[in-house]
């Protein structure tokens, strides 16, 4: 018997076809969000540099990416990683979290739904502000967390 539904690798398979549904997400949509944005992030001036010094195999940098976004977006747990200790080295600062989700929203709002484009747009925007912190943190050599305005 065959199903309407995608078959979907999740560590939580009920929860990802609720959020699937209710957003119209799916890992091919996801898959091209991240290749279309990494595509602006690559030529864009501020960004560009930054990224091109860290990555040489652009290849598994996006399977990685997608695989984030799977399980940030339709909680598939397929990310298995740290991305706090990979971008609190780097030479960034508000402005290029700013330009990230400029660049990041604008492209969500191209490939997705309104609602999964809302969906994304919400946790990029947390996991900037997160990084940012992270980051600015690192930068001032202390483990404590500033207060949030």
């Amino acid at each position: 018997m065959s199903s309407a539904a995608p078959r979907i690798t999740s560590a939580r398979p009920e929860l990802t076809a609720d959020i699937m549904a209710r957003t119209g997400l799916d890992e091919a949509i996801l898959n091209d969000l991240v290749h279309g944005f990494y595509a602006k992030v690559r030529k864009d001036d501020m960004l560009g540099p930054i990224f091109a010094a860290q990555i040489e195999d652009w290849g598994p940098h996006l399977d990685r990416m997608v695989a984030f976004w799977s399980s940030v977006a339709l909680m598939t747990g397929r990310y298995h990683g740290a991305p706090v200790p990979a971008h609190t080295p780097l030479p960034i600062t508000p402005a290029h979290f700013d330009r990230w989700l400029a660049l990041f929203r604008q492209t969500a709002k191209e490939i997705c739904s309104p609602a999964g484009a809302a969906h994304v747009i919400a946790r990029a925007e947390r996991i900037a502000r997160s990084l940012s912190m992270a980051v600015a943190q690192a930068q001032a050599g202390t483990d404590a967390i500033p207060a949030l305005r």
